[in-house]
């Protein structure tokens, strides 16, 4: 009977430290599970507030376009409040009790309008076809030294994308129509119409993501590029110096790099078109009226809300037209 008692008690002693091991996993776990809950609970919180920060910031630009819409003067330059991104977030974090903003206005009339490279057929029908002064444009921008492609490269890649734009399926050139496009690994068909988002690029035959995007050793392209604009005007008084480049053949780096300077200073007047034609050094050569204005209809807004290594972004794009500003695309990142 002796024996017996004692082996019970080992089992009762066993059965107990089984018990309690039980008991401190499960709690381990809830404890865990609690923590991880906990985390993302004040992570979706913080998302929200830094996304409302964010969503605060794309008005503030909306409404300092606006108000730069009603000045007096009708031309647009760098020199106004808009360009100003270090201004424009200034003093954010008094503004919010758990956070800050980062707004940046990015004017795209000083870019090329891609979707201009065609011209549409007359009233009595006929096909699509070049705009010449535009498709010169896009050549020389695309022949900088910047992005290091051959003549016979820039010649293709304009083709193709002008076959990605037009409606036909007859292929231009050296180009691609949906015939090429259907026999990749992955295939899709040509879009035949203007570009909605300058991203479908990277469909069009030839523009590789390293082109488009730019490396640490050279720039893309789309930050020269737009979808948007009707008419193929550049401002002139925010366009980058590779765009400026572009505008005539007879633009030299030094004439480039006199406009810069020129448009810099603030005394100067930037009103005209022609305002380039005074600037030293510049050849008699150079006639690009037809090619540029010096207002701005369409504007790309980036505005962040941040706190510490956590971020929220709003980018969109908008249309100043006649004081009013419409939102043509914008999406919560």
């Amino acid at each position: 009977m002796k024996r017996l008692h004692k082996d019970s008690g080992g089992f009762a002693l066993l059965l107990t430290l089984l018990i309690i091991s039980l008991i401190v996993t499960v709690t381990l776990q809830f404890n865990t599970s609690m923590t991880s809950e906990l985390y993302a609970a004040a992570n979706l919180r913080d998302g929200v507030r830094l996304g409302s920060i964010a969503n605060s910031g794309f008005h503030y630009a909306l409404a300092v376009l606006y108000e730069d819409a009603a000045a007096e003067n009708k031309f647009d330059s760098l020199h106004e409040d808009w360009a100003d991104s270090r201004a424009l977030s200034a003093n954010s974090g008094s503004l919010f009790e758990d956070g800050r903003l980062e707004v940046r206005i990015i004017d795209h009339s000083g870019r090329i309008q891609i979707n201009q490279l065609l011209k549409a057929p007359d009233e009595k029908g006929g096909e699509y076809t070049y705009d010449m002064t535009q498709k010169d444009l896009l050549t020389r921008f695309l022949s900088s030294e910047e992005f290091d492609l051959d003549e016979e490269t820039v010649d293709d890649l304009v083709d193709a994308l002008k076959d990605w734009i037009d409606p036909d399926h007859e292929v231009t050139g050296f180009g691609a129509e949906s015939s090429f496009y259907q026999t990749l690994d992955r295939p899709y068909t040509c879009r035949n119409a203007p570009l909605e988002f300058l991203e479908e690029l990277l469909l069009v035959r030839g523009i590789s993501r390293e082109l488009f995007y730019g490396t640490e050793e050279r720039p893309g392209i789309s930050a020269y590029l737009t979808t948007q604009g009707s008419d193929g005007k550049i401002n002139i008084n925010t366009a980058h110096p590779l765009v400026l480049s572009a505008l005539s053949e007879y633009l030299d780096q030094e004439m480039v790099e006199e406009m810069i300077a020129y448009r810099e200073d603030e005394d100067n007047d930037l009103s005209s078109i022609s305002w380039y034609s005074g600037v030293r050094g510049m050849s008699s050569e150079v006639s690009i009226d037809h090619l540029v204005s010096t207002s701005s209809h369409y504007f790309e807004i980036r505005s962040a809300g941040i706190r510490e290594t956590m971020s929220k972004r709003v980018e969109g794009l908008v249309e100043r037209k006649e004081g009013a500003i419409k939102i043509v695309s914008w999406r919560l990142e």
